[in-house]
């Protein structure tokens, strides 16, 4: 059950176990001041002020709300319809063939299942999201729920000449669907699927937009790698299968993240979605740009793209965020499991950092790092709990343990139900 309390003037002070501000070392017997919906202190021990109410939660840690950096809501209703497979192209034949079962974008088996998503998010201790989004029936859903998102309109067109009218109409579709919890942005899809004159026209939108964010699939495939280096390969002959091939196109002869480095697609404000079959000098330009990388250890898996190679990627020094992809590639939209795939990967990257990825890496991807990710004075109080068994010695270490939802309570402290930019 959620904890509540009653409020007074001087605010609510919660002591824990633990507390894990992410930016900071756990602090043990722990607490945190929380006055109007956000952190006014931070602390451990009696050094506490005196006159808050007061909440004693026992043997938990505290820590930020998870951000959930890259998930497809609108593909929640796939769950368990495509299997995982060994072969990306064979994988996403499965996917668009699994899409042709409803018709329209807001039937409500579609609209039913993207609510179970929500809850599911929720309740597993995600506060904040990045949703890629087709035919944007989930930014009056992300609204009502009251969760902080960011959606990408995820724009596709391999042989698109002219992309500024592409974009300019997919922009005049924004402007109703807008809220103060919900931004919506232009996003080009993959390497694969958008043409250079799209890719340029928008990054052009972007540049001017408010939030100046956007996100795009790169290197989640070595199909992808071989199209954009010699024109050929498995991707080639699907392009073809498709009716979509352009006999004029000629390949940039360079790996996907260099391509779109040297055409100004990836900026600081971009999400790097995947990334896996970047190589070290790309990732290392992705670091020097402050682009983050968003990776999703268990759907690359699922997809037959084979797990992220995250010790390249914590080596590179690029900003990381973590998502969990959408539920056609994974079983449960539980961030803590994604950080248990990541801790198996690389058990020698400090918990704190995965946890930070998991938190703050996505808040400050998403244009939230101000007020999410992290337990500092001034940010919004999105806190949860997690039950931690007596003895642990290390919090962090145990948070990439595979927390499931029923040890997961989010802390009603805060009155948050938005966000502000």
């Amino acid at each position: 059950m959620t904890p509540t309390v009653t409020r007074d003037a001087s605010g609510v002070l919660v002591r824990a176990a633990w507390v894990c501000p992410i930016v900071a070392p756990p602090r043990r017997n722990g607490w945190v001041h929380v006055v109007d919906g956000r952190i006014a202190a931070v602390g451990a021990g009696h050094d506490a002020p005196a006159a808050a109410d007061r909440l004693d939660l026992g043997s938990v840690a505290i820590l930020p709300g998870l951000v959930n950096a890259h998930t497809h809501l609108e593909l929640s209703w796939l769950r368990g319809l495509v299997p995982p497979s060994r072969d990306f192209l064979a994988w996403v034949g499965q996917l668009m063939a699994a899409r042709r079962r409803f018709e329209r974008a807001d039937d409500v088996g579609v609209m039913n299942a993207i609510d179970e998503a929500l809850a599911e998010m929720r309740a597993s201790g995600t506060v904040a999201v990045g949703d890629v989004a087709n035919a944007l029936v989930t930014p009056p859903v992300l609204a009502a729920a009251g969760m902080p998102a960011v959606v990408f309109h995820e724009l596709m067109g391999f042989g698109v000449r002219d992309g500024a009218p592409v974009v300019a109409e997919a922009v005049a579709r924004h402007a109703g669907l807008r809220s103060a919890g919900v931004a919506i942005a232009p996003a080009p899809h993959a390497p694969f699927s958008v043409s250079e004159p799209l890719f340029v026209a928008i990054r052009d939108a972007v540049r001017t937009a408010t939030p100046a964010l956007t996100s795009v699939h790169v290197g989640e495939s070595a199909a992808e790698v071989e199209l954009l280096g010699t024109g050929g390969g498995p991707w080639r002959e699907r392009l073809i299968e498709l009716g979509v091939w352009r006999d004029d196109w000629r390949a940039p002869g360079r790996g996907p993240g260099d391509y779109l480095c040297d055409l100004g697609v990836i900026g600081p404000d971009t999400l790097v979605v995947h990334g896996g079959q970047l190589t070290d000098r790309e990732l290392a330009r992705l670091a020097e740009i402050g682009a983050t990388l968003v990776t999703c250890p268990r759907s690359n898996v699922w997809v037959g793209v084979g797990a992220p190679p995250l010790g390249r990627f914590v080596a590179a020094g690029v900003r990381l965020a973590v998502g969990t992809d959408s539920l056609a590639s994974v079983p449960d939209l539980n961030l803590f499991s994604e950080l248990a795939a990541l801790g198996a990967l690389a058990p020698e990257v400090p918990a704190r950092r995965l946890l930070e990825a998991a938190t703050l890496g996505g808040a400050e991807a998403l244009g939230l790092g101000g007020e999410l990710g992290a337990i500092v004075p001034g940010r919004r109080a999105a806190l949860i709990a997690v039950d931690v068994p007596a003895g642990v010695a290390d919090p962090e270490a145990f948070l990439l343990t595979g927390i499931q939802p029923s040890a997961v309570r989010r802390l009603d402290v805060a009155g948050y139900h938005g966000r502000s930019r």
